[in-house]
């Protein structure tokens, strides 16, 4: 094992997250760690990581284990650069050039254009690859990753899933990101009160964990149902004046101590664990065009972000916003919101809009203003569908207790936060609702809920989101953008993902016709007859080459196959093969030019 938590156990206050968590990580795990807001998940993580202690038990790490963690916020001095921020982190006893060395090229190898960049100068999701790249740098030999899809885009998302499949190291992942945690984790542990342990762990994918689940609290209520019945006729012997004076009758009134324990503990355990109750308000309005898009077109400092995009939002209508962080998905969101005006084209509005905004980096939040404030501006009662309901029944509604409701926002969790303005905006009705990144730090029970409101949303969405789970099951039509310039709208997520797969293994087609002699570099000023054999080897060139190209193009049809892009492991493989015989058939074409020049 690589590390071992023995009978862990964390308090805060008079609020116990977790006990008695005993579990170990072996070398190679790759681990996906999930559970409800406020079941100790990032606790846990900085307590392996040495960061916290826990209240009892202790951790028992293999001698000489070098530990990386990326916490969910990212902190790195303003005036750093990249390169510093990263050799910084390289093994102290190498000297300054090797360590810099070996920073530019996970730099380059992790897409950094400009290693000199200021980590000021960077959006949250290159911030995020840094904060992931710094930790890389310290060779470890387990990875703690906290949440780090938040602010990634999801060629972002794809770049850490690579990254993670090809690791020497062992990496322990908490996430809320359904999709993601398919992909990277062999294994997953769900932590919570719920289980016996105080979490619940499986070998195998996400979705495999999620049925054992069901199977296992499913099995666990019928234990309940069954000691019930046992405990019921315990109590009726007990009413019946049980004699308590013979072995036989103190033996069966401590077994029956016994079962009322543990039948205590079960219902306890299966009290469902309550989630966020969302239900965003719609208007009634039946407008067939809210919103109509047409050839818009914007620049921002110089550089085109889009052009020609066309959509019409109306009633029920999902569209999902995708692209690379900077490629104009906040801009098309001013856009919608009248905050900017398009260069070119035309955006139609139905009179009287009303528009309602979920915003990424919750500005309309207010750091030092309590909750029952953030809540309920003007009271302790809030009006929600024409009925009123105290400030209290409300919080409990979004999960948070009675005692927090002085609390500043600023010392709320990210998940509470979220939860904050999701509740917000319930008050308002909207024609159109608009959410940007409305997942993160959101936990997946909250998640769940998310989904089902926004499906049974009447009006009109736009959802940007790097939730691939979200976007493929609530969006009807995905937009595209490609950051530069370009903007395609897409059926769904899957084709998205084909077009970008067949996208990047295009290759221009070669015809097939040898150089001219008077092109091919001589091999020496005095030119060399053709052997027999490299007679033999030109005459069979031709054929060759077809035999090559038919394989190459037999690759690139399988690479945009619908059924090997959804077999991950076939498509790495395919795309291994298609690189290898692209390569092949330019060595051919240089080798029968080298040929025809000397014959």
């Amino acid at each position: 094992m690589l590390l071992t938590g023995r009978n862990l156990a964390k308090s805060f206050g008079p609020r116990q997250l977790f006990s008695g968590i005993t579990l170990g990580l072996a070398e190679d795990e790759r681990v996906g760690l999930i559970g409800a807001n406020g079941s100790g998940k990032s606790t846990l993580l900085r307590i392996f990581a040495g960061i916290e202690t826990a209240d009892e038990g202790e951790v028992i790490a293999k001698r000489g284990l070098r530990v990386g963690y990326v916490p969910q916020e990212d902190e790195f001095a303003p005036e750093v650069s990249c390169i510093d921020c990263v050799a910084d982190a390289v093994d102290a006893h190498l000297d300054d050039h090797e360590r810099h060395y070996r920073a530019a090229n996970l730099l380059e190898r992790s897409g950094f254009v400009d290693p000199s960049a200021k980590t000021s100068t960077l959006s949250g999701g290159w911030r995020k690859r840094l904060a992931i790249v710094r930790q890389l740098a310290r060779e470890p030999d387990l990875m703690l990753l906290d949440e780090p899809t938040n602010h990634l885009d999801v060629e972002g998302i794809l770049w850490l899933e690579d990254l993670i499949d090809a690791a020497s190291f062992a990496t322990l992942t908490v996430s809320h990101d359904r999709r993601f945690l398919e992909e990277i984790a062999h294994r997953i542990i769900d932590l919570g009160r719920a289980y016996p342990d105080g979490f619940l762990s499986h070998n195998g994918t996400y979705s495999e964990f999620v049925e054992k689940r069901e199977e296992f609290l499913s099995a666990q209520q019928g234990r309940q149902q069954a000691l019930a019945s046992g405990v019921r006729r315990e109590i009726e012997w007990l009413r019946r004046g049980a004699k308590a004076r013979t072995t036989k009758a103190k033996g069966r009134i401590e077994r029956a101590g016994e079962m009322m324990s543990e039948l205590a503990d079960l219902r306890s355990r299966n009290t469902k664990q309550e989630s966020a109750k969302i239900d965003f308000n719609a208007s009634d309005r039946k407008t067939r065009k809210m919103i109509e898009f047409k050839k818009v077109a914007k620049s921002m400092g110089g550089r085109e972000l889009f052009r020609d995009v066309n959509f019409v939002l109306s009633p029920g209508a999902k569209l999902g916003l995708l692209g690379p962080n900077g490629s104009g998905k906040s801009t098309i969101i001013r856009l919608i919101t009248e905050q900017l005006s398009p260069d070119a084209g035309e955006i139609f509005r139905a009179d009287y809009l009303k528009v309602v905004v979920f915003d990424q980096h919750r500005e309309q939040l207010e750091p030092a203003q309590p909750l029952r404030r953030a809540l309920s501006p003007t009271g302790d009662v809030v009006s929600f569908r024409g009925q009123s309901q105290h400030i209290s029944g409300w919080a409990k509604r979004f999960l948070f207790r009675t005692e927090q409701l002085d609390l500043p926002i600023a010392d709320l969790s990210g998940g509470e936060q979220a939860r904050v303005l999701i509740a917000r905006l319930m008050l308002r009705e909207a024609d159109v609702l608009i959410l940007d990144e409305p997942t993160n730090d959101l936990d997946i029970p909250t998640l769940d809920v998310l989904e089902e409101s926004l499906e049974q949303f009447p009006g009109a969405l736009v959802l940007v989101t790097h939730d691939r789970y979200l976007l493929d099951r609530v969006s009807t039509e995905v937009l595209a953008l490609d950051g530069k310039g370009g903007a395609r709208m897409q059926v769904d997520l899957g084709e998205w993902e084909r077009a970008k797969y067949a996208e990047a293994a295009k290759v221009e087609p070669k015809k097939i016709a040898p150089k001219p002699a008077q092109e091919a570099k001589p091999v020496s000023a005095e030119k060399k007859k053709l052997t027999w054999k490299e007679q033999r080897e030109l005459e069979q060139m031709e054929e060759t080459i077809h035999t090559a190209e038919a394989k190459l193009a037999e690759l690139q049809k399988q690479v945009a196959d619908p059924k090997v892009m959804a077999d991950r492991n076939k498509m790495h493989d395919v795309c291994e093969a298609l690189g290898a015989t692209q390569a092949e058939v330019e060595r051919l074409y240089a080798r029968w030019a080298e040929l025809d020049a000397r014959k």
